[in-house]
């Protein structure tokens, strides 16, 4: 399933932001507090990896408007899925009547449950000339064949004819209409069996078909419910990230596993278990090797570990060549990065490297450890990269595009985060006092809504013009020329 578009209601700053189209990649551009990040908040919570929550009134419904307003089933989220050919096979093998169906739709208010839809899907209905026409052929041939039993059955098959026949008369409740049928149905073909009676093929055919209808209407709210659960079942999961807390350098793993076990992991240390998820490294396994004075297996665990971190980084991390090392010490684990050169290679713990590196390592356990790998989840990133030089941010950039195959929407007002070379992509978030937050499909705006766009339009411009060599200015001329500037 791909997300087509999604709309945020009643929430926080949002009281309709319209329908936001969603691309592979969808860069949302605005200014500050212009609510972009409840964008991601609202829809990450449709279906987030830690299980579908309430939400809260209090924290969440727009300020200005009174909390008796909010019930559960006030709406929140609604969004539209696009089905690939595979997912409209499966789709149609459960629902046989969603055939057509080409996008499914799935939404949440503030209670703990969702909806779902199938735009395209026909209504329940069916022929009603067509079961009057086969009713009347077929009590006529039963009671012609109840002539020919003994007398004794012959009243029991007519009456048997007659139910069937008022049972048969079809209702605008035609889920109800077929359970009534279906009784009638079976009691008809009990009878006839019972008198040893028969009608003709034709008959029998009629009364076939009409069971056939009556056991498909019947199934049709069972497949209905279990083609409602399997969209909540097919749809993504949603990785919302805001902020990259920088793992921790070292970690005490003892005091780890402990705090484990009582449930009161901090931070670092959830961070922590990311790392060791994504490197592949069991601290209490590590800890129960320590406990063996089995210290060759442990480095043997954690220098497999960190060749793992160092070529996944190195994929991802262009602006130099880096190596990741995990070392052990007594019951600490430290992680080490190094810049190999040729002359010598000095290693500095994790938490003495440059916040712009520190945040994307972060980033990149994160994501991995979330996800376990899966290319559906949709990451949700809120102002990514913020920590990280202007190319380094391009890099980011590049790499979001070409190496996740994940949907992602984040939102930014860096120009160097502006896809330039697919505008289509880009969505821009205004705020005012009377609608709240809107978002645009297109990119239009104010000023400082459109400003880090007009800056990355420009950028690009520049790069594709051959550089020319500046004539050399004295200090004094270029005071002089700012003077002149700000006068004019």
């Amino acid at each position: 399933m791909r997300l087509a578009s999604f709309q945020i209601t009643n929430y926080r700053s949002i009281h309709d932001s319209g329908s936001i189209d969603s691309s592979q990649i969808t860069a949302i551009l605005g200014r500050n507090d212009s609510g972009k990040s409840n964008l991601l908040r609202a829809l990450h919570s449709l279906n987030p990896t830690d299980g579908l929550t309430a939400l809260s009134p209090i924290k969440d419904f727009p300020r200005h408007r009174r909390l008796d307003e909010c019930t559960d089933d006030t709406p929140v989220v609604h969004t539209r899925w696009d089905l690939d050919a595979s997912e409209q096979l499966a789709l149609a093998a459960i629902l046989p009547r969603a055939a057509g169906v080409r996008q499914v739709t799935a939404g949440r208010g503030y209670g703990a449950t969702r909806t779902t839809g199938f735009e395209g899907l026909g209504p329940l209905s069916i022929d009603v000339s067509d079961i009057k026409a086969k009713v009347r052929k077929i009590v006529p041939a039963v009671k012609a064949a109840a002539e020919k039993v003994a007398d004794e059955l012959k009243a029991a098959l007519e009456q048997e004819a007659d139910a069937f026949d008022a049972a048969m008369i079809p209702s605008p409740d035609f889920v109800k209409w077929s359970a009534g049928a279906l009784l009638a149905l079976q009691a008809l073909r009990q009878a006839l069996a019972t008198a040893g009676a028969e009608i003709a093929d034709k008959q029998a055919q009629m009364l076939t078909e009409l069971e056939e209808l009556a056991r498909t209407i019947d199934n049709d709210q069972p497949a209905l419910a279990r083609a409602r659960a399997w969209v909540l079942e097919k749809m993504p999961r949603f990785i919302y990230v805001e902020d990259y807390a920088s793992l921790p350098g070292r970690q005490n793993i003892a005091e780890y596993l402990t705090r484990k076990g009582w449930g009161e992991r901090t931070a670092g240390e959830r961070n922590f278990e990311k790392l060791c998820q994504v490197a592949g490294l069991d601290p209490q396994q590590l800890q129960d090797l320590l406990a063996k004075n089995d210290l060759a297996t442990r480095n043997q665990l954690v220098n497999r570990a960190g060749s793992v971190v160092t070529s996944e980084i190195r994929r991802v991390w262009k602006d130099r060549e880096l190596k990741v090392r995990f070392n052990l010490d007594g019951q600490h684990l430290e992680t080490l990065v190094s810049d190999p050169n040729a002359a010598y290679e000095v290693e500095v713990n994790l938490d003495e490297r440059s916040r712009g590196f520190q945040w994307f390592f972060s980033f990149y356990v994160a994501f991995f450890a979330d996800t376990k790998g899966a290319a559906d989840a949709i990451l949700l990133l809120d102002e990514p990269g913020l920590h990280l030089h202007a190319h380094s941010q391009a890099d980011l950039l590049a790499h979001l595009e070409h190496d996740f195959s994940n949907q992602i929407l984040y939102t930014t007002h860096s120009p160097f985060m502006v896809p330039t070379h697919r505008l289509d992509a880009v969505r821009t978030a205004r705020m005012s006092e009377a609608a709240g937050t809107t978002v645009s499909n297109k990119a239009e705006g104010d000023v400082r809504t459109l400003y880090p766009l007009q800056v990355a339009l420009a950028l690009s411009q520049a790069k594709s013009v051959a550089p020319v060599e500046a004539p050399a200015v004295t200090v004094g001329e270029q005071a002089e020329r700012q003077l002149v500037e700000a006068a004019a």
